[in-house]
């Protein structure tokens, strides 16, 4: 008889095979199914990790013959600045006092604008209205005859550009809000002020901040620090978005196991990577003539009336740009204050033009260079050319009859220079144009730059290199123009322009950028042949108020007619000079552009004595010797 089982012994092996299945499968579920999620948890716990930022790299200049170095762009510390509303006890002064402190706009109309609510509460309309009017005429809004719609023009106009100290009363009374942020970059003595307030709801942080101490040195060269789409700093523009990278440097990490309370473990695993700091970038900008060059192109265009200009001055021999700026042109300080993003772009390398006639002595540099013509080369001026069914004019429809090649650049003959180009030829004129480096880019240090076009001059049609030959129908930039006059005075050889002297790295590395000859593009006795005739047009020709007593200068001014969809505008005029000097050892080249100056057409008085006077400063900055006796 088999011995009989015990059924409560059955029962307890089936609960324990039971618990041992539900025991593996929840170990199974922990260790396998969510090891990620458990791993990141305890991660959490147990460990700390931090980035550790570098800190950026300054962008520098200094002055001719002086070794002090000046930064532009560096890095100092500012307090960020931050409320928690919960314990501000009285929002309105603690809006007024702090947006004095930090010169927040609006201070003085933020307590007229509670005045107006006051005054309309209490029934006094007459007195509202007047004050609503006066508020108005300071945000420059033009009022209507009738006093019907000024309430409703004050009150869109609130709306359309709300104060600032209004906004920062309203962050400041929510009352349910912890943490409301009220500026960075808040300057020493703002903090301090800020601290004598001594109110217990007001915080600060220190942290680094970009400072940009030049003033008036212009944003176009040296860009902006910002944000990317992700929040993170970057730089954006000119030297600061070209050598981000370079800059920024590397960040580096702090890794280690902790316990509960955050201490360190000692046995447990620990990594530190250094951050690596930003380099420093040394530019080929003369600070002294940056800012006295730039403030002469200012007032010439203030002056005109201009919608813009631009100019750039370069060393010959090295091809350094010594000084480049553009109109308008920002502050990096307060980069977000820019209304149009168009302002950023340096209209220097961005803004691609018809130079019109101061192209002309290039091309003729080329034709004398392949022998087509001499300076004493003549032609007859009938006032006009016709080719493929279009009609070529002088200028204000002047007809010079025999004329030299010298009066064609003097007189800016466009017939003569069509002349020119039928003698050297087509595929000639093209060759030439890009080894002055036109419809390609320079190859500058700086974000944004564009290569113009010269993609007419792949058409077959004659009239577009006839046109080419005097500067219309192709595009380029100021840049491209001031390296190719450069040319011309360094004896035909083109230099590539650079605006970075030097870049050092955090490890004391230093890498010097050495002036690059590209190429020959005429011979030096062309060179030495076309900088005479160009002395010649600034003596007799159009280029008279362009001249520096003393000095032998070379130079042409070009006056184009703007496109404007397809049509060439009878109103809108570009104005340039390019030129150098003093042409027996050139210290500079330089061009001088005006954008559609008012009331006033052509280059010769507008590009050509803004160039004049900077010419001048230039050669007194280098002590340079009168070349002309007598004078």
């Amino acid at each position: 008889m088999a011995p009989r089982t015990d059924k409560r012994l059955v029962i307890i092996r089936v609960f324990f095979v039971l618990f041992a299945l539900v025991i593996g499968f929840r170990l199974f579920y922990l260790q396998v199914l969510s090891a990620g999620l458990y791993s990141h948890l305890a991660e959490e716990r147990h460990s700390l990790y931090e980035e550790l930022v570098p800190r950026r790299g300054k962008i520098l200049v200094k002055d001719y013959n002086d070794p002090t170095e000046y930064p532009v762009a560096s890095v100092t510390q500012g307090a960020f600045i931050y409320a928690d509303p919960r314990k501000v006890t009285d929002p309105v002064k603690l809006g007024k006092a702090l947006s004095r402190i930090l010169n927040f706009e609006g201070t003085d109309e933020y307590d007229e604008l509670a005045l107006v609510e006051q005054l309309k509460t209490g029934g006094q309309l007459t007195q509202a209205l007047e004050l609503e009017k006066n508020i108005l005429k300071e945000r420059e809004v033009v009022l209507p005859e009738t006093d019907d719609l000024v309430p409703a023009l004050f009150d869109a106009s609130l709306k359309e550009k709300p104060n600032a100290v209004e906004g920062l009363v309203v962050r400041l009374s929510k009352k349910e809000d912890p943490y409301e942020p009220i500026t960075r970059n808040a300057t020493e003595e703002q903090l301090e002020l800020i601290n004598a307030l001594g109110d217990a709801s007001i915080d600060y942080v220190l942290e680094d901040a970009r400072s940009y101490p030049e003033l008036s040195f212009g944003g176009h060269v040296i860009g902006f620090l910002g944000q990317d789409d992700a929040g993170k700093t970057k730089g954006f523009y000119g030297i600061e978005g070209f050598y981000n990278d370079f800059l920024s440097g590397t960040p580096g990490e702090l890794y280690s196991q902790t316990d509960l309370t955050g201490a360190w473990i000692g046995v447990g695993q620990r990594k530190f990577v250094p951050a690596v700091d930003g380099g420093d970038v040394l530019l080929t900008i003369d600070r002294t003539v940056q800012v006295t060059a730039c403030g002469m192109l200012k007032k010439g265009i203030e002056q005109f009336r201009a919608d813009g200009g631009s100019l750039v001055i370069i060393e010959p021999s090295t091809g350094n740009i010594i000084a480049m700026c553009g109109a308008p042109d920002f502050d990096p300080k307060k980069y977000g204050e820019v209304e149009d993003f168009s302002t950023y772009n340096n209209p220097a390398i961005f803004d691609p033009y018809e130079p019109g006639s101061i192209m002309k002595p290039l091309v003729m540099a080329a034709a004398i260079d392949v022998k087509a013509v001499t300076p004493n080369s003549t032609f007859v001026d009938t006032g006009s050319v016709t080719i493929d069914d279009f009609t070529i004019k002088n200028s204000a429809d002047k007809v010079y009859g025999t004329a030299n090649m010298i009066q064609v650049l003097e007189d800016s003959i466009n017939t003569g220079m069509v002349w020119v180009m039928r003698r050297m030829g087509h595929d000639t004129l093209k060759e030439y144009l890009a080894r002055f480096g036109f419809g390609a880019l320079t190859g500058i240090e700086l974000k944004t730059e564009v290569p113009g076009t010269t993609a007419s001059l792949n058409e077959q049609a004659e009239v577009y290199a006839a046109t080419a030959a005097f500067g219309q129908g192709i595009t380029t930039t100021p840049l491209q123009i001031a390296a190719a006059y450069a040319a011309l005075a360094n004896k035909g050889t083109y230099m590539k322009p650079h605006i970075v002297d030097e870049l050092r790295y955090s490890d004391g590395t230093v890498e010097k950028k050495e002036p690059e000859a590209v190429r020959q593009i005429i011979s030096p006795e062309t060179a030495t042949t076309i900088g005479a005739m160009l002395i010649s047009v600034v003596e007799y020709g159009h280029g008279k108020k362009a001249a520096v007593p003393g000095y032998y200068i070379a130079g042409k001014t070009g006056t184009a007619q703007v496109a404007e969809h397809g049509i060439y505008s009878e109103t809108n005029f570009n104005g340039s000079f390019a030129g150098y000097g003093p042409v027996h050892d050139p210290r500079f080249a330089m061009i001088v552009e005006i954008s559609n100056p008012k009331d006033v057409i052509y280059a010769e008085s507008t590009a050509a004595p803004v160039f004049g006077k900077i010419a001048k400063f230039l050669l007194e900055y280098y002590g340079v010797a009168p070349d002309r006796s007598g004078e």
